[in-house]
């Protein structure tokens, strides 16, 4: 339903796909601060610990390496992922930095160049990656992690050829059985990795597809907002039954069982399909807390009667005129008061429902409403007088009811709205 109000969502989405912090530091820790982690090793052993220490470089990196990071991660949140530019990021911006400090001698060093060259392959089959499906996608993953584990390998030759001159070229330094057990070692690891993440991979976008849809059967039956409550809070605990002061509205068609007694059980339920989803429109951007169809009944729970005024307003606007063009009328009843709101059921089937004297008596004043007309109680009046017609209080005898009730039609047009 898309009755939920923002905040609802946010958290829902949160719980769902993990805070921002998370994600930066996934991003961070799986992508961005490999090839600076191997490069801030690399110059510390050629330099040594202290005179890199006290040197800017390393505090240029890190720092490109955070931007890059932050920037893929809030990209891939907002659904905007930008792996190829994101990637170059971080070089580009250690570049720009240190070009500035040391000029064209930056360019001098083999594992600065090479911090492109990792930047660029990884970026490219990540976007790659993207554009593709299926056996290309885990294609892409297999090349992105041979690039990956080929970061080791390439810093390691550079370290050898800087502190050494047994390794003045790459057929020298290939030359040696250990470099190529290391070759040989760091390519199937990439494999392995490789293979081990398109697993992972399959097995996350199905799990992905599977949440996708609990969510959305979940939704269905408790609403976005309790399902965001029972996700961040404390599960099933957060909606175990409790007494809250409540609104409550229905509304039903009049004449409804006589109407469908002549028309085939497709027409109808295509008639209530309709007849709902223009009452799920009447209810977008409003505080709901739960929704509840009843064959032709409407059934809408809210914190706070004046949310359920405008929401009767809205659904007596957009369902109407359509009912109108099949022969029908509804009306509508509002009432406040405290209810026991919770799961309810068995053991092994539950469902969530508000109990309670204010729930048969909103319904009492639905059942008394003429078709076109909306009722709200005394108690609703009180909190949101402005939106009844307070100088028209009707009284009525409602079933089951030992005593009258005063009740007051809802403006359907107040200024202003």
């Amino acid at each position: 339903m898309n009755h939920h109000d923002p905040a609802s969502t946010a958290t829902l989405e949160q719980a769902l796909q993990g805070t921002r912090r998370g994600q930066f530091f996934q991003e961070l820790l799986t992508n961005s601060i490999h090839f600076p982690l191997a490069n801030t090793f690399l110059e510390m052993l050629l330099s040594g610990p202290t005179k890199y220490l006290r040197e800017a470089d390393i505090y240029i990196i890190f720092f490109s390496c955070l931007v890059q990071a932050w920037f893929l991660s809030e990209r891939r949140r907002t659904g905007r992922p930008a792996p190829l530019v994101g990637n170059l990021l971080g070089p580009g911006l250690y570049t720009l930095i240190e070009f500035a400090m040391e000029g064209m001698e930056f360019f001098d060093k083999p594992h600065h160049l090479a911090y492109w060259f990792f930047a660029l392959g990884i970026g490219f089959f990540q976007w790659l990656g993207l554009q593709t499906r299926d056996g290309g996608s885990q294609l892409c993953i297999l090349m992105e992690n041979l690039i990956r584990t080929n970061i080791l390998l390439v810093t390691y030759a550079l370290f050898e050829s800087a502190s050494s001159a047994k390794y003045p070229s790459l057929d020298k330094f290939l030359s040696d059985p250990s470099h190529i057990f290391i070759l040989l070692v760091l390519f199937f690891l990439g494999l392995v990795v490789g293979f081990a993440n398109v697993l992972s991979q399959r097995y996350l976008e199905t799990l992905q597809g599977v949440s996708r849809q609990l969510r959305r059967y979940s939704e269905w039956l408790l609403g976005p907002r309790l399902l965001a409550a029972a996700v961040a809070g404390e599960g099933v605990k957060s909606l175990q039954l409790t007494r809250r002061d409540r609104t409550i509205l229905f509304m039903d068609i009049r004449g409804f069982t006589a109407w469908s007694e002549q028309r085939s059980p497709e027409v109808v339920v295509e008639m209530l399909n309709r007849y709902f989803g223009l009452g799920e429109q009447a209810l977008t951007g409003l505080d709901v807390i739960k929704v509840k169809h009843t064959a032709d009944e409407i059934m809408v729970v809210f914190p706070e009667p004046g949310e359920a005024i405008r929401a009767a307003r809205r659904l007596g606007e957009r369902t109407w005129p359509f009912l109108a063009t099949q022969g029908l009328k509804a009306g509508a009843g509002l009432h406040r008061g405290e209810v026991i709101e919770g799961l309810i059921g068995s053991s092994e089937v539950k469902a969530y429902d508000v109990i309670g004297d204010t729930v048969n008596t909103a319904k009492r004043l639905c059942d008394n409403a003429p078709g076109g007309q909306i009722l709200a109680s005394e108690a609703v009046r009180e909190r949101a007088a402005g939106d009844l017609e307070v100088n028209n209080a009707l009284t009525i005898q409602a079933k089951g009811k030992s005593q009258p009730l005063t009740v007051y039609p809802v403006k359907l047009a107040p200024a202003g709205g």
